[in-house]
């Protein structure tokens, strides 16, 4: 029964906050868009840009699903394979010091839970894409290493090592990243891609947000992004539990953006939840915080912390 009520007095409060933001949302953004996303059907190609395995679940697969269902074409690029996750290295090796070979086999294990996890969201796997790029490097890569070679510290590689990545051997550099990106851009032909916000805590989504705002403005023409956030401030998403019925609040770091819902059904919830389950690795370690992203919708943003223009002048 107390556990009834919780859920009860959680749903009533996400609600009425939800309904505050959404309000906020419409008076700031009805100028340009008063809907989260583009219409979605059969012409739709959507590109889902996610730093590591699990993100774009967290942040997308209800999206991914809605796409597929309308005979649209759905695309998942991976920057990178996770292979630099702190405490499943430690658990995986039993070790507080787990070598480049362990951070691999985990690189290795990361992109097969991907796979598995939009396969179950519906996707064929000519629509999954790994580049391979340096878990924890990608801040690097856009910053001192952009025309310079990195190395990660985690696995030892300063190429992409991953045969089964899309450019296997390429240097990590953020011109080659650039570079790559640029050619998943050409290859997919988006017509909506989904990234990350700068504004998020990860210095890898940052990093994914700025890539994906920069090149998407240069492409001609220029390329419509929605943005989403995973690391949004302490203690978000609350309550960290799975709710059915309860919406996602927009994240304290992301309210700046006036974030607006898609609303899912409940068979895409309860798939969205089946897919979150194929990141086994993850789920070990943090499920509460990865359920809780499944909710009954999904928050994205039209604007970055960055407008157009300023991207355009980086």
């Amino acid at each position: 029964m107390r556990r009834a009520l919780t859920r009860f007095t959680a749903l009533v409060a996400a609600s009425a906050l939800l309904f505050c933001r959404a309000g906020a949302a419409a008076t700031l953004d009805s100028a340009v868009d008063s809907s989260p996303l583009p219409p979605i059907n059969a012409a739709t190609s959507l590109l889902v840009v996610s730093p590591h395995p699990d993100d774009e679940t967290l942040c997308c697969g209800g999206v991914i699903q809605r796409v597929l269902r309308a005979d649209g074409h759905v695309t998942v690029v991976w920057l990178t394979s996770g292979d630099a996750a702190r405490i499943d290295l430690i658990l995986r090796s039993r070790s507080l010091f787990p070598g480049a070979a362990v951070a691999r086999e985990l690189g290795e294990q990361r992109m097969g839970e991907a796979r598995a996890a939009t396969t179950r969201l519906g996707m064929a796997a000519t629509g999954q894409l790994f580049l391979g790029y340096p878990d924890g490097g990608l801040q690097e890569l856009l910053g001192p290493h952009r025309t310079t070679p990195y190395t990660s510290p985690t696995t030892g590689a300063a190429a992409v090592p991953y045969p089964d990545a899309l450019f296997p051997g390429h240097v990590y550099s953020g011109e080659s990243l650039e570079r790559d990106f640029v050619a998943v851009l050409e290859r997919v032909q988006p017509t909506l891609i989904l990234a990350p916000t700068p504004l998020d805590t990860h210095p890898d989504h940052r990093a994914a947000g700025l890539l994906a705002q920069l090149l998407a403005a240069r492409h001609t023409p220029a390329l419509p992004v929605r943005y989403w956030i995973v690391h949004g401030g302490e203690g978000w998403p609350s309550p960290r539990d799975l709710l059915p019925g309860v919406p996602l609040t927009p994240a304290p770091l992301a309210a700046p953006l006036a974030p607006v819902g898609f609303a899912l059904e409940p068979a895409e919830e309860d798939a969205k939840l089946l897919a979150l389950r194929a990141h086994q690795t993850q789920m070990r370690v943090m499920a509460p915080f990865l359920i809780s992203f499944v909710r009954t919708n999904e928050l994205f943003s039209l604007r970055a912390d960055l407008d157009s223009s300023q991207a355009q002048a980086r």
